[in-house]
This record gives C-alpha cells, sequence and structure tokens, in this order.
C-alpha cells in the first residue's frame, strides 16, 4: 500500500515538472492551481477520495516548496527526534520512546536535495569533501548531518527538536525535572553571579535548562551568548547579542571559531556570557572569562557526572593550551562555582541527579562538595518517584553574601 502510494507520488511530481517552467519562478498559488490540475487528471484514471487528494496535495506542495516529507514530521509537536539513516529508513522519538516512520524519501536525491536546502539555510557547506556539519532549522531545531563517504549506508540526518516556547523553570518544576526549593536556590545564585556550569548525557536536556536559568539573571545585564549552532532562547533580556560560529568557505577560508567569538565578545563589555556547550580547546576562553570578570557566566557540556565533567574540561584545555594539569586545574577550580548534573532515567523523565559547590584543589583533583542529590524511592504507574536531598550547605558563601542573602 506505501509503496503504490510512493509510486504515484512520483508519478504526479514528474507530470508536474513536465508543466513548470524553470526558465521563470512559480508562486505558491500557481504551483497549489498546477497540483490540483494534475491531482485531478490522476483521479480520471483512479479513484481518489477528498481526504486522500488532500493529503496527496500537502505532500507534493511539501516536496517542491518545503522539506517533502520531512515538514510534517517537524510540524508535529509531539515529535521530539528525527532520524534519518538514508532515505529508506526514519526512525523518530514520541514521548521518549522510538519507532521506525511510516515514510521515506523516493530517492537519494531527493534526500540530499533536502539536506542541502537546510544547511544553506543558515549558511552551511555540507559536501563530498567536507561531509559532516551542524545546522539548524528555522524554527531553532538542531540538525546533525553525515554524507558519503562517512556515512555508508546514504545520507545521515539527526534532527533535535525544541519546544515552541522556551521551557520556565516553573514548567520544569511542575514536571518533576527540579522541586520548588532547589529551583529557588538555583535562582539566588543566579543572581548572585555564581559561575554555572550544566553537565549531562545526550538528550538529558542541558540547553532547556539552560534557557530556564536564564530567566533568573537580572534584566539589567548585558548578555553575550556564544554557540557554534544558535539554540539557546534566552528569554526576558533586552540587552542581548547572540554570536555563532561560521564554517570556512568551499576555499577553506573565512573560518570564524569559538575563540574568535570568545575575543570579540571580550571586546563587547558583557555582565556576563553564556556558552551554549564547550567541546574543545574553547573550554579555556569559557574559564578564563568565568574567572577574569565575568561573573555569573554558565555553559553546557556532556558528562557522566560532576566529576566527569571537570575531568573532561581538564582535557580539553590540554587540546589548546600546554600548562601543566595542576595549573589547569586550578584555574578551573577558580572559575567554575557550582555543576548541576541532569540525568535522563529509565522512565524517559530528565531531572536534575546532582548539585556540587566546586572547590579548591587538592591530592591532585579538584575536590566538589556536594550539596543536592537525587534519590529514588520506588516506582509508581512506570514513572521513578524520588526526590532531590539536601546533602550538605554551600561552603562558599562570599557572592551570596555581597547579594545581600
Amino acid at each position: 500500500m506505501e509503496d503504490k502510494k510512493q509510486e504515484r507520488l512520483r508519478e504526479i511530481q514528474e507530470d508536474i515538472l513536465e508543466e513548470l517552467d524553470l526558465s521563470r519562478s512559480v508562486g505558491d498559488e500557481e504551483l497549489m492551481d498546477m497540483i490540483h490540475h494534475t491531482l485531478g487528471q490522476h483521479c480520471v484514471k483512479e479513484y481518489l477520495s477528498l481526504q486522500e487528494k488532500a493529503a496527496l496535495g500537502k505532500e507534493l506542495f511539501n516536496s517542491f516548496r518545503k522539506l517533502d516529507i520531512l515538514q510534517e514530521l517537524i510540524e508535529d509537536e509531539e515529535i521530539t527526534e528525527i532520524m534519518i539513516n538514508g532515505p529508506e529508513t526514519i526512525f523518530l522519538e514520541r514521548h521518549g520512546e522510538l519507532f521506525p516512520a511510516d515514510r521515506h524519501f523516493l530517492s537519494k536525491e531527493k534526500l540530499e536535495d533536502v539536506i542541502q536546502q537546510i544547511v544553506s539555510g543558515c549558511n552551511r557547506i555540507v559536501n563530498e569533501a567536507s561531509p559532516i556539519v551542524d545546522a539548524r532549522l528555522p524554527d531553532g531545531s538542531r540538525v546533525n548531518v553525515v554524507l558519503a563517504p562517512i556515512a555508508l549506508n546514504g545520507p545521515a540526518v539527526t534532527i533535535r527538536k525544541f519546544p515552541k516556547q522556551a521551557t520556565t523553570m516553573e514548567q520544569l518544576t511542575a514536571w518533576g525535572a527540579i522541586d520548588s526549593e532547589t529551583a529557588a536556590f538555583l535562582a539566588r545564585l543566579v543572581e548572585a553571579r555564581y559561575n554555572i556550569f550544566i553537565s549531562g548525557g545526550t538528550g538529558s536536556g542541558k540547553t532547556t535548562f539552560l534557557n530556564a536559568l536564564s530567566e533568573f539573571i537580572p534584566k539589567t545585564e548585558r548578555l553575550i551568548t556564544i554557540e557554534d549552532n544558535a539554540e539557546l532562547r534566552i528569554h526576558g533580556a533586552v540587552n542581548l547579542v547572540r554570536l555563532e560560529t561560521r564554517n570556512a568557505n568551499v576555499e577553506g577560508q573565512g573560518a570564524i571559531t569559538m575563540e574568535d567569538l570568545f575575543r570579540s565578545a571580550l571586546r563587547m563589555r558583557p555582565n556576563r556570557i553564556i556558552v551554549g556547550e564547550v567541546r574543545g580547546k574553547e573550554a579555556f576562553s569559557m574559564i578564563e572569562a568565568m574567572s577574569s570578570g565575568h561573573p555569573g557566566s554558565m555553559s553546557t557540556g556532556h558528562a557522566n557526572s560532576p566529576r566527569d565533567m571537570l575531568m573532561r574540561l581538564e582535557t580539553m584545555i590540554l587540546m589548546g593550551m600546554e600548562m601543566p594539569l595542576t595549573a589547569i586545574q586550578r584555574k578551573i577550580a577558580s572559575g567554575v562555582d557550582i555543576i548541576v548534573h541532569l540525568s535522563r532515567y529509565r522512565d524517559q523523565s530528565r531531572r536534575v541527579a546532582e548539585i556540587v559547590e566546586v572547590l579548591d584543589v587538592a591530592d591532585g583533583e579538584i575536590q566538589v562538595h556536594k550539596l543536592y542529590e537525587f534519590v529514588e524511592n520506588g516506582m509508581k504507574n512506570g514513572r521513578i518517584c524520588g526526590k532531590l536531598v539536601k546533602k550538605g550547605e554551600i561552603k562558599q558563601k562570599e557572592k551570596l553574601l555581597a547579594a545581600g542573602y
């Protein structure tokens, strides 16, 4: 049945392409007229109900004007992730569950056309010479593309969708990701300009949590955001500058790196610098900003625990700096004040798993002091029960006292 539908789509597309005058631009209304006319001709050969005609018309319009079969998936607010493993295989995530989609691209060429449409929309380039790229859709969805010869079974595209409205801390509390007491504690730390790092695994909600934390930044402050791909949605900020890296052009020229953006940001008189995610040697620039006049800065990073995040930061800085490990550790300890670690649990819930305070260096490693930890207490209706348990009082209170707490 699905193969028959795909074959019908292909035939109608070919008929419309024969009618199209490629030497001039065709408006949306004119294209829809052509689609309806061609569908009417096909109805003479084979009966189509009004519902089938409407669905086919929409798919055909999307194939010419938008992102083909992806358009409906992107518009479906219940779908949070789209994984394309070549033109024949698409998987979707809905409510934390993965399942195969009931559709596929008509050809590898059509998938490649859609990929080029996506990456060109944010001034990126992807081809066989440069087969990996990060991009974004107009709605802010994050896109990763891998082409041949790296992807062996056809172009691989992963689309991470974000809610149309930025998630607030109040919503995260209602969903059980954090409790109101801990949220109020973090709000005080943000207002008091503690440097906060958010760590967690893939899909644990780091970017969403960073967006929610940003609502506690005083509206009078000047913020600079630095990202590989613009994903942050800082709501309520009036004095906000958003910076994004740029890949090299086809001649290998014109690249703008995270380090370039940091240098520029420091000349823009920011009160705080917010980095979407640190992945490499730019970690040193982030720590430098945190420890030299820009308190209250925030960032995220991939890690399995707060201690793992600290070790990853050490490794990232070592990638770009020839410094003794002890000096790097002291730099990190003086820059990062708090690490909030998020986890995605087996019931697919995303929660704050741990909050630690970063102390000084002792015995060859950065010391941490646990403030909160999520403690499980069984299951109910398929969902993990538990709560954040306070494990200790914050030791470094100078910024809280200076802020009047």
